[in-house]
């Protein structure tokens, strides 16, 4: 058990004496000091204050909700044109896939009684290989044309040559 003692007391009129100048003169001081904090800092709060205002005024004197309401409008218009876009996009790459997008010609001549390599196989094939080949053979007596169905790049019909030399040449 610890059995309290007494704490001296203090006597601040025996410790100030008769004499309060030193005192007054220490808290006025504190006093000014505390004033000229409160300035400072009221003035700093003040620019502060400003500078924020200059900020969120924004463009054209708007605020800045009223600038940001017409950043995040844009946005979704962007988003929206976006989504259209890679819509689009899909449907003309689906359709790019059946379009012909590989071609062979070979002009060749198939008789020696005409000149000038009017004959020719012309292969169309889409990206998958397939398609058709056309064929025309020119003659004298007239021209005939012939087309044959192409599958993955083979036919189930004979090729002859020229026509296998246009398959090549759309497929390499």
């Amino acid at each position: 058990m610890v059995i309290p003692q007494e704490v001296p007391a203090i006597d601040l009129d025996a410790l100030i004496g008769n004499d309060l100048t030193p005192v007054v003169a220490v808290l006025a001081i504190v006093v000014i000091l505390l004033v000229l904090a409160v300035v400072v800092l009221w003035r700093r709060v003040r620019r502060l204050d400003e500078r924020f205002v200059s900020i969120t005024r924004g463009v054209d004197g708007r605020s800045l909700e009223a600038v940001l309401d017409a950043h995040l409008d844009t946005v979704l218009k962007v988003s929206r044109g976006l989504d259209d876009l890679t819509t689009r996009t899909e449907l003309l790459e689906a359709a790019s896939r059946r379009a012909f997008s590989r071609v062979g010609l070979v002009r060749y001549n198939p008789f020696e009684e005409t000149g000038g390599n009017q004959s020719f196989a012309l292969a169309l094939l889409d990206t998958e290989g397939d398609g058709w080949v056309l064929s025309s053979l020119h003659a004298r007596s007239g021209t005939r044309v012939y087309a044959k169905a192409i599958a993955r790049g083979r036919s189930d019909a004979a090729l002859s040559e020229e026509e296998a030399a246009a398959i090549r040449q759309a497929t390499a």
